[in-house]
Parts: structure tokens; sequence; C-alpha cells
């Protein structure tokens, strides 16, 4: 995948706030939560909601990354 949530985990932890806390105020599963944990791809709507709560830019929830760039870093 060509994209992480880590810039939303920092986010929760600037706020001082626990995934389960984001689940309830933006109306996220937990399924959903657990997807971006493990950096699966989620919905839109979903980085939707999270920035609509934060009032942020969606840069502020998800970061693409090259990841055919970091591969061929590992095998060099």
């Amino acid at each position: 995948m060509a994209f992480t949530y880590k810039p939303l985990w920092k986010l929760l932890i600037d706020k001082d706030m626990t995934k389960k806390e984001l689940m309830q105020k933006a109306g996220i599963s937990k399924s959903t939560v657990d997807k971006m944990g493990r950096g699966e791809i989620v919905s839109l709507d979903i980085i939707d909601r999270i920035c609509n709560y934060f009032d942020c830019s969606i840069e502020d929830v998800v970061e693409h990354t090259n990841q055919e760039k970091e591969e061929k870093g590992k095998h060099e």
C-alpha cells in the first residue's frame, strides 16, 4: 500500500485522544480503526469524517509513501 495513517496516530497523540474516543466522536467502527492500524485502505467517507471532526486537511490524516522506492532501497 502506498499510504500510511501515521499522521492520524500522531494527531491523536497530540490531542491526547484514544482510538476508542475517535471511534465514538467521529462515528467510525472498531473494524475500520483496526484496518487503519494494519495500514489497509479505508473509504474516503471515513477520511472525510475524521477531517471534519478535527477540522483538518487530508494530509493531517493520511500520508502518501513511495512503496516502490522503499522496496528498491531495501534490496540494494
